[in-house]
């Protein structure tokens, strides 16, 4: 069996037996012959407490919950495997980095962070992506973000950052929000987090998917090679798929539509076999360079610009299961920045200083006590020996003795083990006087905040400043406004005259001091297209009673061939008659869905009059005309043209005669009976794979 399984040979140990095998039983085994009613005295009589099975069940039941995280309650986990393009011994000895044909586990969990586990996926918010490695010499987990940048430099400040990011004490209000006074009043007040609140702001913090978001390991670390040299070190992921993102009122409506619509999206690619991948990326900084920057390494408000370090491919994460048990797995997986192996070691970042205790100490409340390592989804695949005994939930049965040194054991276990292979920490010179001060390196604030700015383009920057005046427009407090306003002010001056006219405050004085220009094309979303293909983009086919089902054939064939997912939508569920009278399978009524939750339409035409695309009803005109609000690709032929004539966009070129197919803004259009053309379908696809298509004829209200 591949290497890449090893993680879940282990897990089939844990796994539960098959209900089809075993008859119900208790905890104890004991078969139960009945579990519908308790023991009582008497049919009409008070429940009997000797009943031990009704007992059982209900214990268990009270107990089902565990605390959600603090942070990052709401998630969705994958395994998979990870390899490396080649070795990486030239600035690591990390095991898991050095051999291609060596497929090391992974679990992945993918969050939200401000709301609970009920709240809706595509919120406004910044997103974990964090990563547990089963490697040869333990577990190294990469516990990251889809921002490369955070909110704040000093841990310190993490309960306060966070108390106000969540909803508000007196009314529990906003679930799963940003947009309150408590978080802009922290934000007015620590400048600090303008860099993070920029890309918060940016499309960024709605990302289409999992599978097309982007993760940072966001802190600088240090990487150890087999001779003790150190080099300091960012991590990235990169989806294969691109980095594609929702616009604010198709992610609003997605929470009504389809609260797990990431969620669900992951699940569903898994199980499909479209196995999301994502290629890691490494930013190298040799110990000598530690100063040669304008801003400070081990400042996590700031990141290293691709044009100064680029980004080094080293190898590439395939997410291929999904897993058995959502409590079991994601719910219980533990990740910790402190899990790491021989090859990579901290910084002293004081941000990543402050998680290298909080997290543990998380666990051990969430988890019920210390063993939490030991439960399916955290336990290692390295060998484990350990001196540490007892505790709650202690599933190992050790024997001999517990302490180091020893002679009645043996010696056993020994520390080192075989030469070269134990941790050891990275030998940095540490002194000086025991303050609470930070270093005068971490002072500016806005200098990356204009850099994400000005590195967007102008479509962005307009849903940046949109997003400014949403949020800012629902805090009470006039003074937050304004204090806002100020700071960004600092970034760009035509950014804060844009928001304060939107929140109706006064636009300030252009400042002087602000004079960052500086350009990073990494930063913007029109620079990370990805492969280029169209696999698991999904396509809304809009059909009624009498379609044109060989239109909807020769373009479902096309697009389905290369991965996309096309589905047929209808007024309502089970078949409609096509043209010839032939029944034709709906997969969805319209009813159940929206044009948000797909990422292209297609409305093909009809014999006559009849025919909703001849004739478009409204909810074929509503998905079409949210769709082209939305800049995703629409597509019509035959009678449906006539949807697309009902946008009145002037300007918009559209098939005038048969035998021509036009594209134009992602639109395309072809009049024609039968079968489409090759001409239309691959201009459709080429649309598709666009994803979005920006600056549109606008159409009439």
């Amino acid at each position: 069996m591949h290497g890449k399984d090893r993680k879940q040979r282990q897990n089939d140990d844990f796994r539960a037996v098959d209900p089809a095998e075993v008859p119900l039983t208790t905890d104890q085994g004991t078969a139960v012959d009945h579990t519908d009613d308790a023991l009582t005295a008497g049919e009409r009589g008070p429940t009997l407490m000797e009943d031990f099975h009704f007992r059982e069940k209900l214990t268990h039941f009270d107990h089902e919950r565990i605390p959600e995280r603090v942070v990052h309650a709401r998630g969705a986990g994958a395994y998979g495997y990870f390899y490396p393009y080649e070795s990486c011994a030239s600035f690591t000895r990390a095991a898991f980095l050095q051999d291609p044909s060596v497929h090391t586990p992974v679990f992945v969990r993918f969050s939200t962070v401000q709301g609970p586990r009920g709240s809706a996926d595509t919120v406004r918010d910044v997103r974990g992506f964090a990563t547990k490695f089963y490697t040869s010499e333990g577990n190294f987990d990469l516990v990251g973000n889809n921002f490369p940048v955070f909110f704040i430099q000093d841990g310190i400040k993490f309960p306060d950052f966070v108390h106000a990011l969540k909803p508000e004490p007196h009314n529990e209000i906003p679930t799963g929000a940003s947009a309150h006074d408590t978080l802009w009043d922290f934000v007015s007040l620590q400048p600090e987090t303008l860099h993070a609140v920029m890309w918060l702001m940016s499309d960024r913090a709605i990302p289409r998917s999992y599978r097309m978001m982007p993760g940072f390991g966001v802190h600088t670390f240090r990487l150890v090679d087999a001779d003790g040299r150190g080099t300091f070190v960012k991590f990235h992921w990169t989806p294969r798929l691109g980095t594609h993102s929702l616009v604010w009122d198709e992610a609003q409506e997605c929470q009504g539509r389809d609260p797990d619509f990431n969620r669900r999206d992951l699940w569903e690619a898994i199980e499909a076999g479209e196995y999301p991948e994502y290629e890691l990326g490494v930013q190298l900084v040799p110990e000598t360079d530690e100063f040669a920057f304008d801003f400070d390494l081990l400042d996590a408000t700031k990141l290293i610009p691709e044009e100064r370090v680029p980004v080094r491919p080293v190898g590439r994460m395939v997410l291929d299961r999904n897993p058995d048990n959502f409590f079991a797995e994601t719910e219980q997986v533990a990740f910790h920045t402190a899990n790491i192996v021989p090859g990579i070691d901290f910084t002293d970042d004081p941000l990543l200083q402050a998680r290298l205790f909080s997290y543990l100490d998380t666990q051990l409340l969430r988890l019920g006590g210390s063993n939490f390592a030991q439960l399916p989804v955290n336990r290692p695949l390295a060998p484990v020996s350990t001196d540490q005994r007892d505790g709650f939930h202690q599933t190992a049965i050790h024997r001999g003795t517990s302490y180091t040194k020893n002679s009645l054991g043996g010696g056993c276990p020994a520390v080192g083990g075989p030469e070269g292979a134990a941790f050891a920490h990275h030998a940095t010179r540490v002194d000086g006087a025991k303050v609470r001060a930070r270093s005068a390196s971490f002072r500016d604030h806005h200098s990356q905040a204009a850099l994400f700015w000005h590195s967007a383009s102008a479509w962005e920057k307009q849903h940046i400043v949109d997003a400014f005046r949403f949020e800012l427009g629902k805090v009470g407090a006039v003074s937050v406004r304004e204090r806002v306003v100020g700071e960004l002010n600092g970034v760009d001056h035509a950014l804060a005259s844009a928001v304060a006219t939107g929140v109706g405050v006064p636009a300030p004085p252009a400042d002087e001091a602000a004079t960052h220009k500086q350009v990073s094309p990494a930063l913007s979303l029109e620079n990370a297209p990805g492969d280029g293909s169209i696999r698991t983009r999904k396509v809304a086919v809009l059909v009624d009673d009498g379609v044109d089902a060989e239109q909807v054939v020769s373009v479902r064939d096309v697009l389905a061939a290369q991965g996309a997912v096309v589905e047929a939508l209808a007024p309502r569920d089970g078949t409609i008659a096509g043209r010839d009278g032939e029944p034709q399978a709906v997969d969805r009524s319209l009813m159940t869905v929206a044009s948000v939750l797909y990422d292209a339409v297609y409305v093909p035409g009809g014999p006559g009059p009849d025919a909703p695309s001849a004739q478009p009803n409204g909810a074929v005109l509503r998905f079409v005309r949210d769709a082209y609000r939305h800049g995703k690709p629409v597509a019509a032929s035959g009678s449906g043209v006539a949807a697309l004539e009902a946008l009145e966009a002037p300007g918009l070129r559209l098939a005038e005669g048969p035998g021509e197919a036009v594209a134009d803004h992602g639109v395309v259009s072809e009049r024609t009976e039968g079968p489409v053309s090759g001409d239309f379908t691959r201009a459709f696809s080429e649309a598709l794979a666009a994803h979005r298509h920006r600056d549109r004829p606008q159409a009439r209200d």
